[in-house]
């Protein structure tokens, strides 16, 4: 009689875990609004930061997030930007100016 009790509680624990949506996906949803929505709506104001050359979406760590392209690491550092943005995960990475060719 005991294992039957084990057994039920172990299938019941794994039913409720396959069923929850996992941390990345639970972050991604966190907002309620898409990626690209996201950035549409925040698009103007990182770009109006000193240093801002450019944005997109892109993955980090597997998962969507937001790149913010800085001219220097002098402007990176000034810009102090938050880890998220309306729960998407948001990157700096120093690329220098873009140049059109």
């Amino acid at each position: 009689m005991r294992w039957s009790r084990v057994s039920c509680l172990l299938l019941a624990t794994v039913i409720v875990a396959c069923g929850r949506p996992g941390i990345r996906e639970a972050e991604t949803r966190m907002s309620g609004k898409s990626i690209e929505d996201v950035l549409t709506v925040h698009n103007d104001s990182l770009m109006a930061i000193p240093g801002v050359v450019g944005t997109a979406i892109g993955r980090c760590d597997g998962a969507p997030c937001i790149r913010v392209f800085m001219r220097d690491t002098a402007s990176a550092r000034r810009a102090q930007l938050a880890e998220r943005l309306d729960g998407y995960v948001l990157r700096v990475e120093v690329t220098g100016a873009f140049h059109a060719r």
